[in-house]
C-alpha cells in the first residue's frame, strides 16, 4: 500500500465546518444562523452570523488546545468583534470534555457592547450528550441569548441528534413544559 500523510502534513492541513441553525421563535420572528469555521494545527478561526444578536455578524479567532485520551478535553480561548446591530468586542472559549460516550460541550462569550454599556451579556450554548452508537446522541441542552427573548433568562431543554458521514442533524426544544418551546 502506498505511505500515509506525514505526521507534518496531517498538522498543515486545514479542517472546515460549516453549520445553519435554525430557531423557531413563538410569538417573534424566526431566523437562520449560519457558521463557519476554520481550523489549521493551533489556529481557529470563525464566523457567525445572528448569533450574538439578530443582523449582526461576528469573525473570530482562537488558539487550539488538546488533552488526553479516554478522558479528552478540547480548549479554544478566543476573541471576537461584533458588527451590524450589535457592535462589540467578545471574549470566549469553545470547550469540549469527553470520556468513552458521554461529552460535555460548551461555547460561551462575554460581549461589550461598544456602543452601550447596559447592552453588555454574557452569552452561553452548553449540551450533554450520550451517544449510544456512532450515529445518535441525546441530551440536554441549555443557552442564554439575546437573539430573542423568552420569558427565562437561562433556557433548557433537549436535543437528540442523527449523523450520516459528513453530516449532523440536531433538533432541540427548549423550555418545553413551562411555556411555549422554541425549536
Amino acid at each position: 500500500s502506498p505511505p500515509g500523510p506525514s505526521p507534518d502534513a496531517a498538522q498543515s492541513a486545514w479542517s472546515f465546518n460549516a453549520s445553519i441553525y435554525t430557531f423557531l421563535v413563538p410569538d417573534s420572528e424566526n431566523y437562520v444562523n449560519p457558521n463557519f469555521t476554520a481550523d489549521r494545527s493551533w489556529l481557529h478561526l470563525e464566523a457567525r452570523y445572528n448569533y450574538e444578536a439578530q443582523k449582526a455578524g461576528s469573525l473570530w479567532i482562537g488558539r487550539n488546545f488538546s488533552f488526553g485520551d479516554k478522558l479528552a478535553l478540547e480548549v479554544t480561548p478566543m476573541v471576537g468583534g461584533v458588527f451590524g446591530d450589535l457592535n462589540g468586542i467578545a471574549p470566549g472559549y469553545n470547550l469540549s470534555l469527553s470520556y468513552w460516550k458521554v461529552e460535555l460541550s460548551s461555547q460561551s462569550e462575554y460581549v461589550f457592547d461598544l456602543e452601550d454599556r447596559s447592552g453588555n451579556f454574557f452569552y452561553t450554548w452548553s449540551e450533554l450528550t450520550y451517544s449510544p452508537v456512532d450515529w445518535f446522541r441525546a441530551g440536554m441542552v441549555v443557552q442564554r441569548t439575546k437573539a430573542y427573548e423568552t420569558e427565562f433568562d437561562v433556557q433548557r431543554g433537549l436535543l437528540a441528534g442523527f449523523s450520516y458521514k459528513k453530516i449532523d442533524f440536531t433538533a432541540y426544544v427548549f423550555n418545553f413544559g413551562w411555556t411555549d418551546p422554541t425549536v
